[in-house]
C-alpha cells in the first residue's frame, strides 16, 4: 500500500509540470454511496458525481460532470466558494489544481483518501480528505490549508465540505429552538438564493441550532422512503451550512466552521485544518440515514460507544442550592434504595469567600464550600462506597463569576472587553482558553479533584455561557478566538482523556448548547435539555434522534409535568441514557416500587434499547400519540414504546405497524412495566403480521404510555 501512495503522489507532480492534463478519476465510495472526483485536462478538480453506488464503475464516466469540488473565490464561478484567501500583495484570488492523490485502508478498516490541490501561481496547498465507513455507509470530509508564500496571507473563509447537487427540488429540515425548547424541526423548500443555517455563540453554540440538517432530493423524504442526505459538523463551536441554488437550480451545500469574525491569519508555512464534516445519504428515508448514524458513532465516534451507560439520581431539583452534607448523605442513600448506579451532586458544593449559594457567585472557585461540606467531596465519595453506588460531580470549569475570587486574581484570564461595561449571561464569564494558562487551570480542575478523590466516577460539565465581551488578553489576532477557544477546550479534553480514559463525562450546556460528534469523542453523553417534562422530551428526543443513538441522549425522570403519571414520566426517559432527578419523598410507595421495577427492566433491555436499531413508528408532530420501537441487533428482541398525549374524543385509533422484525419469526408480545408492576401476554405474532397488520398500541386515555417486550420464540 504504501508503494501505491508513492507512485500516485509521483504522478500527480509529473502531470502538474505539463501543459497538458491526463484525466484522473477519484473515487469514493461505501457498499451503497459514491462521491466521485474527476481531475480534469485542465488540471482542475471536478465532481463527478454523488449518488447512489452503480453497480458499474466504469459508467461514472458518463454521467454530467459537476462543478469543481471546492471553488475558490475570485475565479469565474458567481456563487458562495469554500475558500476564500486574501494573499499579500493584494490578490484575492486563488486557482486550485490537481497535485495528486492516494488512498489507504485504516486499522477500523474504514478507508482514508486525500486529494492534494495546489496553486500554481502562489504556492498555496489544500488537501482534501475523505473517510469512508464500509460498515455504516458514513463518509467524513475535511480539509487542510497551508500558507505557501512567502508573507502572512488572510483565509475569509475555509470551509470542511463542498457537496453539489442537481435534482429537481430540494426540502431542507433543520433543527432550531432556544433553551428548554430544542430541535424543533422545520422544513422548507430551497429555491432560488441562499439560506444559511449558523451560530455566532461560541462556548455554547447550539442553544438556538442543532449542528445538523436534513436535505431530501426531488420530493420531501419520509421515515421510510425518498433520498436524503444528512450532514453535521463536528465541532464544539460556531458553525455555517450555506446552501445555496443557483439560476440553473443547480445546489452547493457548504459545510464549516462559521467564518464570521473569525479571518484566520496564517504565517509563512502554516497549516490550518479544518473540522470534520460528516454525511450520509439514504435512498430509504431518514430512517436509514438515522440508523446508519447511530452505528457509525457507537463503532467509531463516540467516547466509550461500545459500553453501557449508568443510570443515576441527581440531586438538582431535590435540593437546588440548598443542602449540606447530611442531606447529600441521605439522598445517596435514596440512589442505593431506587437502585441506581450512581449519585451525582450538582452545582453548589464550591466556594468559601463567595459561597455558591445561588448561580451569582463562587463560580470558578473549585473548593468545597466549609459550612456545607466540612468533611469535603471525600466523605460524600466514601458515602457512596458504603452505598455500594458510584459518585459523580457537576462541574463548569469554563466559567468564572465577577464575584469569584478566580476573577478577582486572573481577571486577564477572563473574556471581556477592556474599555466596555460588562455584559452578563446568567451572570457570568467565558475563560479565554485559547490562553494556555487558562488551559492549565481548567485541566487542573478536573485533575485536582481526580487526585484528591479517586472515586469520583464521573463529572456533569456543564457550560451555561454563549461568550459575551469577546476580546482576548491573549490573542494577537482578535478574530483568531472563536476558533483557538475551542481548540484549546480540545486540548484541554484531550489531556483529560489521556490521564483519565475511563472517566465517563457528560456533555452539559444548560440544556442542548453542546451536542456534536466532536465533543462526543471526549464525553460519553451530552444534556438534551433543561426542560423535563416529558411531553417536550417526546419532541426533544425525537429530533436529537435524527442523528445521535439513545445512548448518549440522557434522559431523567423529574417532577416537571405532575399531570403527567410517573410511569408516563419513567417510560419516557427509558428511550435514552435514563435518570432520576427528585426526592422519593415526593413519591407515594407504590410509585417508589414502581421505579424500582423500571431501573430493573431498563438494566435487563438496555442491549436493545442502547445498541439496538431504532425505528420512529408515530412522529409526536403528526398528532396525539406517538411510538417508537428498538430492535436488538441480530432481530430476535424488540422493544416498543407507545404514548398517548391528548388524544380526541372518540378518535379512530389505528393499529401501528412495527418495522425491522424477521417476517419469518414469530414472536411473543408482552406489555411490561405496567403501572402496577406487572406485566400482561399481548398474543404471540409472526413478524410479516406484525410489519403488515401492526398492534393496537395506542388509547384514548391522556398522558398515558406503555411498552411492549418482543421476544423470538
Amino acid at each position: 500500500m504504501k508503494s501505491n501512495r508513492i507512485i500516485i503522489s509521483f504522478l500527480g507532480a509529473g502531470l502538474a509540470g505539463l501543459t497538458g492534463w491526463a484525466e484522473v478519476t477519484i473515487p469514493i465510495t461505501t457498499p451503497n454511496t459514491a462521491l466521485v472526483l474527476k481531475a480534469a485536462d485542465n488540471g482542475r478538480v471536478y465532481q463527478q458525481y454523488l449518488g447512489k453506488r452503480l453497480a458499474n464503475d466504469d459508467e461514472y464516466a458518463k454521467t454530467r460532470c459537476g462543478a469543481e469540488a471546492y471553488i475558490t473565490h475570485g475565479m469565474e464561478d458567481y456563487f458562495e466558494p469554500a475558500l476564500h484567501i486574501n494573499h499579500a500583495d493584494g490578490n484575492q484570488s486563488t486557482l486550485l489544481k490537481y497535485a495528486g492523490h492516494n488512498s489507504e485502508t485504516q486499522a477500523d478498516g474504514s478507508t482514508l483518501t486525500t486529494v492534494r490541490l495546489s496553486d500554481e501561481v502562489y504556492g498555496d496547498n489544500v488537501n482534501l480528505f475523505y473517510v469512508t465507513y464500509p460498515d455504516v455507509d458514513i463518509v467524513k470530509s475535511w480539509t487542510e490549508i497551508t500558507n505557501g508564500e512567502k508573507k502572512p496571507v488572510e483565509m475569509e473563509k475555509y470551509a470542511s465540505s463542498m457537496l453539489h447537487f442537481n435534482a429537481p427540488a430540494y426540502y431542507l429540515t433543520q433543527f432550531n429552538g432556544d433553551w428548554a425548547d430544542e430541535v424543533n424541526a422545520t422544513e422548507l423548500p430551497l429555491s432560488f438564493g441562499k439560506k444559511v443555517i449558523d451560530t455566532k455563540l461560541g462556548a455554547r453554540p447550539n442553544m438556538f441550532v442543532s449542528p445538523f440538517f436534513q436535505l431530501s432530493l426531488g420530493e420531501p423524504a419520509g421515515e421510510d422512503s425518498g433520498d436524503v442526505l444528512v450532514g453535521t459538523l463536528g465541532w464544539t463551536g460556531n458553525f455555517r451550512f450555506t446552501f445555496e441554488v443557483d439560476n440553473d437550480g443547480r445546489l452547493r451545500v457548504i459545510s464549516g466552521i462559521n467564518p464570521y469574525g473569525s479571518q484566520r491569519v496564517m504565517a509563512k508555512g502554516e497549516t490550518f485544518t479544518t473540522p470534520e464534516f460528516i454525511f450520509t445519504l439514504s435512498d430509504k428515508g431518514r430512517g436509514q440515514a438515522s440508523r446508519q448514524f447511530h452505528d457509525w458513532a457507537r463503532k467509531y465516534q463516540v467516547h466509550k460507544g461500545d459500553e453501557s451507560r449508568m443510570t443515576l439520581l441527581n440531586n438538582w431539583e431535590a435540593t437546588y442550592f440548598d443542602f449540606d452534607e447530611d442531606k447529600l448523605i441521605g439522598l445517596i442513600g435514596e440512589a442505593k434504595e431506587l437502585g441506581v448506579d450512581m449519585f451525582l451532586l450538582d452545582d453548589g458544593w464550591f466556594g468559601n469567600k463567595y459561597p455558591r449559594h445561588s448561580d451569582t457567585q463562587g463560580l470558578g472557585d473549585w473548593e468545597e464550600t466549609a459550612n456545607k461540606l466540612p468533611n469535603g467531596i471525600g466523605a460524600l465519595t466514601e458515602a457512596a462506597r458504603k452505598q455500594g453506588v458510584k459518585f459523580g460531580l457537576w462541574i463548569e470549569p469554563e466559567m468564572v463569576n465577577p464575584k469569584s475570587e478566580l476573577y478577582e486574581q486572573h481577571k486577564d484570564w477572563v473574556i471581556t472587553l477592556p474599555n466596555r461595561d460588562e455584559y452578563y449571561y446568567r451572570h457570568q464569564l467565558v475563560l479565554d482558553l485559547s490562553n494556555p494558562k487558562v488551559q492549565d487551570y481548567v485541566f487542573g480542575v478536573v485533575d485536582g479533584l481526580m487526585t484528591k478523590y479517586p472515586d469520583i466516577a464521573f463529572f456533569k460539565w456543564d457550560c451555561n455561557s454563549p461568550i459575551t465581551n469577546i476580546y482576548s488578553n491573549y490573542e494577537k489576532e482578535q478574530s483568531h478566538l472563536y476558533v483557538d477557544y475551542v481548540r484549546g477546550l480540545y486540548n484541554v479534553l484531550d489531556r483529560v482523556k489521556a490521564k483519565y480514559p475511563d472517566l465517563p463525562i457528560m456533555m452539559c450546556s444548560g440544556g442542548g448548547g453542546r451536542s456534536d460528534y466532536e465533543g462526543l469523542r471526549y464525553f460519553t453523553e451530552f444534556w438534551c435539555s433543561d426542560n423535563t417534562d416529558p411531553v417536550e422530551r417526546l419532541f426533544i428526543q425525537w429530533g436529537y434522534s435524527q442523528i445521535f443513538p439513545s445512548k448518549v441522549q440522557c434522559a431523567h425522570v423529574t417532577t416537571w409535568n405532575k399531570s403527567a403519571s410517573v410511569k408516563f414520566r419513567t417510560d419516557v426517559a427509558m428511550m435514552g441514557k435514563l435518570g432520576f432527578d427528585l426526592k422519593l419523598d415526593d413519591l407515594t410507595p407504590d410509585e417508589i416500587r414502581y421505579c424500582q421495577n423500571a431501573i430493573k427492566e431498563y438494566n435487563r433491555l438496555k442491549p436493545v434499547i442502547l445498541e439496538g436499531d431504532q425505528y420512529r413508528l408515530v412522529s409526536p408532530y403528526s398528532g396525539n400519540h406517538t411510538s417508537t420501537m428498538y430492535v436488538g441487533k441480530d432481530g430476535r428482541q424488540a422493544v416498543v414504546f407507545a404514548f398517548d398525549i391528548f388524544p380526541r374524543f372518540k378518535e379512530n385509533l389505528a393499529d401501528v405497524k412495527l418495522k425491522g422484525l424477521d417476517p419469518k419469526v414469530v414472536y411473543t408480545v408482552r406489555e411490561i412495566n405496567r403501572g402496577d408492576g406487572s406485566s400482561r401476554d399481548a398474543g404471540s405474532y409472526t413478524g410479516d403480521y406484525l410489519m403488515k397488520v401492526g398492534l393496537p398500541v395506542f388509547t384514548l386515555g391522556k398522558l398515558t404510555s406503555r411498552i411492549y417486550e418482543l421476544n423470538a420464540l
